[in-house]
């Protein structure tokens, strides 16, 4: 699927409440943008069966201490079988996930540092690392330029009625 339908596919999907259309279809240009700096236009997540993401904890070698808390999102399926940690438990499932939809599922997620775009099938030695913030960061400044939330009836009356 191409990214214009796969953002398509995001406003056609969202709740119809006035704002998470409006809201997409802002942001949708950085989705776009960052989704097009990557190599696939779909990648596999580790999933439960609940279809919940797995998250991978990453520790810091210099400081052990220091941990983070990733999604790995692999290019082929046998990326997935390859590595060695993806699918141990019998209840973890690797789905194909649209690019744009794992950037916007990461603008939700609590917690999760960021996520690890193994471009290259065959090599899980290196990946593009997209951090949260940085996403949040662009998607905000995006939201800032083109959106412009519905009026509230109450933004019509002056600031001083009592």
């Amino acid at each position: 699927m191409n990214l214009d339908r796969q953002i398509q596919a995001l406003i056609d999907n969202a709740p119809q409440d006035g704002h998470t259309t409006q809201a997409i279809q802002a942001i949708g240009p950085a989705l776009k943008l960052l989704a097009q700096q990557l190599r696939h236009s779909q990648y596999y997540i580790l999933q439960t069966l609940e279809r919940d993401w797995v998250l991978t904890t990453l520790s810091n070698r210099a400081n052990p201490g220091v941990e983070k808390q990733v999604i790995y999102a692999f290019s082929t399926l046998q990326d997935v079988t390859a590595d060695p940690n993806s699918l141990k438990a019998p209840q973890v499932l690797a789905l194909p996930i649209p690019v744009t939809h794992i950037l916007f599922q990461m603008l939700a997620m609590n917690g999760v540092y960021s996520t690890v775009f193994f471009d290259t099938p065959g090599n899980l030695s290196s990946g593009t690392e997209l951090r949260r913030e940085d996403l949040q960061n662009l998607i905000g400044a995006q939201l800032q330029q083109n959106y412009k939330p519905p009026r509230n009836i109450k933004s019509h009356l002056p600031p001083d009625i009592a």
